[in-house]
């Protein structure tokens, strides 16, 4: 008998010895955030979009301009970037408070519904911004490379529309 306990006893601390070595390298591969502790979000939201350009602001770089359309590109991006930049503060404050709206695993389905509802004003005047600024960058080119420019878009969207085609077609993305 003394046998059989002796080995249960055994079996007993290295199964647990296992569990606990297991946990503790699971716990250490899992990071819940980055080095600069701002979370673990990177991609869409991190240095790769900020450091390249963006949608179709890539397309105008593609255009061979000249140094004073580049000097009035930026200047146009700029002024942009200052006149809007309260909008962008608000959206991001709107998107933290909705964020709050499912913290401690409760949700509030009727501020997070006011919360979207305010977000949805300010992404439209956002949105018209935008589109203003794409026709101040537009007003900056020849019309050789206007022309250029939309055959670049062509392409684009017609490599985009086969890229989706194995997995089904979308309307008009």
């Amino acid at each position: 008998m003394k046998k059989l306990g002796k080995v249960k006893l055994l079996a007993i601390a290295s199964l647990s010895a296992v569990v606990l070595t297991a946990s503790i390298a699971v716990a250490q591969s899992v990071k819940t955030e980055t080095q600069d502790g701002k979370g673990g979000r990177h991609g869409w939201h991190g240095k790769g979009m900020r450091g390249g350009h963006r949608g179709g602001d890539a397309l105008f770089h593609r255009l061979n301009l000249t140094d004073d359309q580049k000097a009035k590109m930026k200047e146009i991006r700029e002024s942009f970037a200052a006149t809007n930049k309260p909008l962008f503060e608000q959206l991001r404050a709107k998107r933290q408070e909705l964020r709050q709206t499912s913290e401690g695993g409760t949700f509030n389905e009727a501020l997070a519904t006011q919360k979207l509802t305010d977000m949805a004003g300010l992404q439209a005047k956002l949105m018209g911004a935008r589109m203003q600024l794409h026709q101040q960058m537009l007003s900056v080119l020849t019309a050789e490379q206007k022309t250029q420019l939309e055959q670049m878009k062509a392409q684009f969207k017609q490599g985009r529309g086969q890229r989706r085609g194995m997995g089904g077609q979308r309307d008009n993305q």
